[in-house]
């Protein structure tokens, strides 16, 4: 199929960035992932993903940790099994 159609879609540099990082881990520019992601619409008639209002607890755990708080990390899956296990 031939491509002769521009769109323009305007975003935050953050998303943009932090999205290219991703893709480039794809092998993937950003023409292409929003052309996947639209022959998916088209595909699916809607949205390839689920869309909700994410809950009062659901967004306060998010920003607390985009925030890093309330954070845990491990140094390994064991570790990580016996914290979730106490």
């Amino acid at each position: 199929m031939s491509k002769n159609t521009t769109i323009s879609v305007r975003i935050d540099s953050e998303t943009k960035v932090q999205s290219q990082k991703v893709l480039k881990q794809l092998h993937m520019t950003m023409s292409e992932a929003v052309a996947v992601f639209l022959r998916q619409v088209a595909l699916q008639r809607g949205i390839p993903f689920e869309i909700r209002i994410p809950t009062e607890l659901t967004a306060r755990t998010l920003e607390k940790s985009e925030k890093g708080e309330d954070v845990k990390s491990f140094d390994s899956v064991d570790a990580l099994f016996e914290d979730l296990n106490e």
